[in-house]
């Protein structure tokens, strides 16, 4: 269960300094000017629920499934006025899935997942006295990820078979979508308070990727929306005038039904609240964060299928993750 979006930590539009001991954040990225971000996010999911049940029993008998999913993204953003950027975005993932029962059986996912391309728009015009404004951003996802991913696995008598991948770790869902996204800030005398949320709408039903599951309403992968958001504040660190410390809360996951759209096919719907600890540190042109979210509610809901066939699926969760960003202003 993990969102593929990504939502920023905090606008360096937010950390121009000021009479709240926030550190003067990145130069001010002038028009017609680029900035270049990459992100990294590293997870192992293998505690299973069903609702807000976790499975214990499956560690004891050894049915676990594992994934270690590390999750990059790159980005570019153009500048073109002090309100409006633009930018395009590519992610690259490396996925492992394997059984505690077997664990030298593993199925790989190896390449550039869904790329997306969009703008994002300050409602006031920054840097604001008033130490606060709001963004608004639309992009467009496009489905270069391949959604159909294969590998190997040992067969019976020393031979091998193909099979696909399972969805958790297929590099693209198979459908062009829109997200929506949005971000604030409001600065006060001690912290900065901010909150980010995006939403991935994905109107088409399936995508015609046959999953080899045994349910004949499960037999191709649906292709759900995603959200995820944060919220929580900003201080400075004593005596480092460099370096901030964050703290909030951190949602993600997906719908059960889709807003636009069918929503047949099989899916793990759900979602995973973590506390959200981190520290942002910003030199000259340059300013890195580094998070580790930490769950404290998963909830794997019933999806379209089960509720058709009167059963309740389970789906793994991770119990922490690391999310670690970097941005370059040229």
């Amino acid at each position: 269960m993990v969102a593929r979006s990504s939502v920023p930590v905090l606008g360096a539009q937010a950390m121009n300094g000021g009479d709240d001991g926030i550190p003067e954040g990145c130069p001010w990225l002038d028009p017609l000017r680029w900035e270049v971000s990459t992100g990294y996010r590293y997870l192992h999911s293998h505690r299973h629920f069903i609702g807000t049940t976790e499975q214990t029993q499956r560690a004891t008998q050894m049915t676990e499934v594992n994934n270690k999913i590390n999750l990059m993204d790159f980005s570019g953003t153009y500048k073109l006025t002090n309100r409006w950027t633009f930018s395009i975005s590519m992610p690259v993932m490396i996925a492992d899935r394997f059984s505690e029962r077997t664990p030298d059986v593993v199925t790989h996912s190896r390449g550039i997942g869904d790329m997306s391309f969009g703008g994002n728009v300050w409602l006031f015009r920054p840097p604001t006295e008033s130490r606060q404004n709001i963004q608004l951003g639309f992009a467009v996802k496009a489905p270069t990820g391949n959604p159909g991913v294969t590998d190997t696995q040992p067969g019976p008598n020393g031979t091998t078979r193909t099979v696909v991948v399972d969805q958790s770790i297929q590099l693209g869902d198979g459908g062009w979508g829109f997200s929506v996204s949005g971000q604030a800030y409001k600065g006060v005398h001690f912290a900065t308070f901010f909150a980010a949320g995006t939403y991935l709408f994905n109107p088409a039903d399936t995508n015609g990727v046959l999953t080899g599951r045994s349910r004949a309403s499960e037999a191709i992968m649906s292709v759900p929306d995603q959200y995820l958001y944060r919220a929580g504040a900003v201080l400075p660190v004593p005596k480092i005038r460099s370096l901030v410390m964050s703290m909030g809360i951190r949602g993600e996951g997906v719908p059960v039904r889709d807003l636009i759209g069918k929503s047949n096919g099989f899916r793990r719907p759900g979602v995973a609240i973590s506390v959200d600890p981190g520290f942002i540190y910003t030199r000259s042109k340059d300013q890195w964060s580094f998070n580790v979210p930490v769950a404290v509610y998963r909830n794997r809901k019933r999806s379209v299928t089960d509720i058709m066939d009167n059963t309740w699926g389970d789906a793994a969760f991770a119990d922490y993750f690391f999310v670690v960003g970097y941005t370059r202003r040229f």
